[in-house]
């Protein structure tokens, strides 16, 4: 089946109810033929997608679509697809994660959030991290703001559930870092509770025993880098992946370094990991605050943090929410409703604290001191 074939047989959406004035139509060109076929996708997905999410009709002709919706959903179709011509001009591929990501930075724009994303012409500028294996774009305007920030700060904290892309756009940052020459050391660390006895009945040495609870970090690293360069890495001691112990009297100098699963920190293991910092340096924290495994009573060191260095100078904080899940559409729903049941269960604490308050002034001014 032809693409303008498939695309007259996909449903058109239904404008009836919308008045004439809010309906428009725009006509693009692209001038490379040999994109077109990438750009619309195998049997016009990605115009299926861009349909789909914004409610208008895209029909495609030879190297030209036709939009065909309201002014708002033919402009963001517009932004995401110029966008992505862009992005396959520079010799990059293009996935259904990056049709979402378009149309997810064509809708902050449209919306008019203050982001750094913008170029004159109105075309969006998507921040990116370019490796020798790949190159991720962001693809949410908070993945856009973690980028930038982690170029500008030294010590740069990103927040929110999980599928934002908080670890994995930290160690493509890092192994960018020292692609380029500028730094000689990537360091990964994670808290590792867990070292301890819990482990002690696992054979092996400490490196063995706390491995699997660093293997997100190696993945993310063989994603980013040849993997015989990887490996040349950890035996030469240029990447080191590492429990946050490992990190006590250390001073880290021209080095990227991430730590993983913050929120799982103590109140003095941040604080040693923080003025761990030297000279040349970068510092990656990533965690979920709502996702604490900390003994009940025990202070996080990431929310501690997070509240003690908002204002000091060359600290940057994004927060990732769930709407910036770039994972399955699933897991944005799962993370709501976490959320969600998270926020009822705090509010019902909240009102029994304020019953027993209550309460308790009742029955002392039935009871008062003589």
């Amino acid at each position: 089946m032809t693409r303008d074939s498939q695309s007259s047989a996909r449903k058109i959406p239904d404008t009836s109810a919308k008045p004439a004035s809010d309906l428009t139509h725009i006509v693009l060109a692209f001038e490379d033929n040999r994109l077109i076929g990438d750009l619309f996708g195998q049997f016009d997905q990605n115009l299926a997608l861009i349909e789909q999410r914004l409610g208008v009709d895209a029909i495609a002709r030879g190297n030209q679509v036709t939009l065909k919706g309201s002014h708002a959903g033919c402009a963001q179709a517009r932004s995401a697809l110029e966008a992505l011509y862009q992005r396959l001009l520079q010799g990059h591929e293009i996935h259904p994660g990056d049709v979402d990501g378009a149309l997810r930075m064509a809708a902050a724009d449209e919306a008019q959030l203050p982001l750094p994303t913008m170029e004159p012409k109105s075309r969006l500028a998507f921040a990116q991290i370019s490796t020798r294996r790949k190159t991720l774009v962001a693809r949410t305007p908070t993945q856009d703001a973690y980028i930038r920030s982690m170029d500008r700060a030294d010590l740069v904290f990103g927040t929110g559930p999980a599928g934002t892309g908080k670890t994995y756009l930290a160690v493509a940052y890092a192994a960018a870092l020292i692609e380029r020459g500028d730094v000689s050391r990537l360091i990964l660390s994670r808290p590792a509770v867990e070292a301890g006895e819990r482990l002690g009945f696992l054979p092996g040495d400490m490196k063995e025993k706390v491995d699997p609870y660093l293997r997100p970090l190696y993945d993310a690293l063989y994603d980013m880098m040849p993997p015989e360069k990887v490996d040349r890495g950890l035996q030469s001691g240029m990447i080191e992946v590492a429990p946050l112990a490992f990190m006590r009297g250390r001073t880290l100098s021209d080095a990227v370094v991430i730590l993983d699963e913050a929120q799982n920190t103590t109140s003095m293991q941040m604080k040693m990991f923080l003025t761990r910092l030297g000279e040349g340096s970068k510092m990656i924290v990533t965690g979920d605050p709502s996702q604490i495994d900390l003994p009940a009573g025990q202070t996080s060191g990431l929310r501690e943090a997070l509240g003690l260095l908002t204002e000091v100078e060359g600290v940057a904080h994004v927060r990732f929410t769930e709407t910036d899940v770039v994972r399955h559409e699933l897991v944005a729903r799962i993370v709501t409703a976490y959320d969600n049941a998270g926020r009822e269960a705090s509010e019902a604490r909240e009102r029994r604290h304020r019953e027993r308050q209550a309460a308790a002034e009742a029955e002392t001014g039935r009871n008062p001191k003589s």
